[in-house]
């Protein structure tokens, strides 16, 4: 039986040396953060987490135990990059992790089982180096019962290998951590466009359309379509390619449009192209369209916009146009059908760009776009500037040009004139810095040149 005179530790002893370590901390230790991961949904059969945030930071004072650098076995080189393996030991304040985060974890609408302790799967932000550190072991017992009572916790920890999780926690010294990590699509935005001008001659003697007889087939590129010379000014005109089915990835010609309908032709002119194509064109002597000239390219176009022309007279035929649009802006003009009995140059109308450019983003927001796709994703860089914004996170790989991406919290909203779903390499301004290292597509290009990816399973049969 012990010593009944001795207590081995009363209340206030074990009180004083608590208030001993706290202060300790608080005098040597680090201005860390404890970061809870906020189960999303988990694996009902082996309980594994498939989905996580961490939402929360609370303020917390922490010893670090590394005194001769971080420890783990370093940056390890393997074959599918480069892998830092760094460690750390950690030692937090039992009292001031049962006072500061307990009762907040208690109140989390998720599985959390443990809450009177730190959790294996959380983090611990540093800010030296600003580092994210994920607990993988809680040491609760060390040291071993001094006057009865542990009064610490010794994280053993490991750098975190950001795998898409949300973390969102307002803290921006923290959330800034990620914001270039992780896989990103660039979408490129429009501004408030300006509207194409263009203006028309008036030509007489001028091939009014080409007739398609024969599309051909097994074309690798648009052939060059040669129309004979006239007495006045020389037609020139441009295949317009397609694919038809069952000819695999040869094409074949969809229409002629007219460059220059020309002028001054007698007779029916030749038209002449290379391969099984055969057409024919048909001439007015009639006033028609003559070239098409664009005065400003306008921008922030999303889709190719419709072209109206003045109709011609009573008796003749109204010409038709179609536009060119490379960029968000309007290259060329060219004429599917001339028209016939103009008397002056008809009046050539381009339609409107987008008026939808609103706003700045905020990073960590989830955008949306407004069409039947309903892709989201997660705001990871957004440059005024040059209007480029990066996202993570997409549900589906379904952006489309021409759609309004908004954002649901900032209400900033505009229009997706190109995507691309490579990860970028740089960004914009010298702000964030991007891992040059990424060799994904580098991977499956050479990926793509030992395995079939084509076959059901390319490993073999069975």
């Amino acid at each position: 039986m012990l010593n009944p005179f001795f207590l081995q530790g009363s209340q206030g002893e074990q009180g004083l040396v608590q208030d001993l370590v706290n202060e300790q901390l608080r005098m040597y230790g680090l201005e860390c953060h404890y970061i809870p991961r906020k189960l999303m949904t988990s694996s009902t059969i082996m309980r594994e987490v498939t989905e996580s945030r961490f939402e929360q930071a609370f303020p917390l004072e922490a010893y670090l135990m590394n005194v001769d650098g971080y420890a783990g076995q370093g940056d390890i080189l393997s074959k599918f990059g480069v892998r830092v393996t760094t460690e750390a030991t950690f030692v937090i304040s039992r009292e001031r992790f049962e006072e500061s985060v307990s009762p907040f974890l208690e109140q989390q609408e998720d599985d959390y089982e443990v809450v009177n302790r730190p959790r294996e799967g959380d983090l611990i932000f540093s800010p030296l180096g600003k580092k994210l550190f994920e607990i993988k072991f809680v040491e609760h017992e060390k040291p071993l019962y001094q006057l009865r009572k542990n009064y610490t916790y010794q994280l053993t920890c490991e750098l975190f290998e950001y795998e898409d999780e949300v973390i969102d926690t307002n803290v921006n010294t923290i959330d800034e951590v990620v914001q270039t990590e992780g896989y990103a699509a660039r979408l490129i935005l429009s501004g408030i466009g300006s509207v194409a001008t263009a203006n028309a001659t008036l030509n007489f003697g001028a091939v009014q359309q080409i007739f398609v007889q024969n599309d051909g087939y097994g074309y690798l590129a648009a052939p060059t379509v040669s129309i004979s010379t006239s007495p006045g000014v020389d037609a020139t005109a441009v295949a317009i390619m397609t694919s038809r089915s069952g000819i695999g990835t040869a094409k074949s010609i969809d229409r002629i449009l007219l460059i220059n309908p020309g002028g001054g032709y007698i007779g029916i002119p030749t038209v002449t192209v290379p391969g099984t194509g055969i057409a024919t064109a048909g001439i007015t002597t009639l006033g028609s369209v003559g070239i098409v000239t664009i005065t400003t390219g306008g921008s922030g176009y999303t889709t190719t916009p419709n072209v109206a022309i003045t109709t011609a007279p009573e008796g003749g035929t109204d010409a038709t146009v179609e536009a060119v649009m490379v960029g968000g802006t309007i290259s060329a003009i060219r004429i599917s059908n001339a028209g016939s009995g103009y008397t002056s140059a008809p009046i050539i109308t381009v339609g409107a760009a987008t008026t939808i450019a609103d706003g700045d983003y905020i990073f960590n927001e989830t955008v949306q776009v407004t069409s039947d796709s309903s892709e989201t994703a997660r705001v990871k860089v957004w440059d005024s500037g040059s209007r480029t914004l990066d996202v993570g996170m997409l549900t589906a790989m379904q952006f489309q040009v021409g759609e309004k991406i908004r954002g649901n919290e900032s209400g900033a909203e505009y229009v997706i004139l190109s995507v691309d779903y490579n990860q970028p390499n740089d960004y914009p301004n010298s702000e964030y810095r991007a891992n040059q290292y990424n060799d994904n597509a580098n991977f499956e290009t050479e990926a793509d040149a030992i395995l079939d990816f084509s076959e059901g399973n390319p490993f073999g049969t069975f």
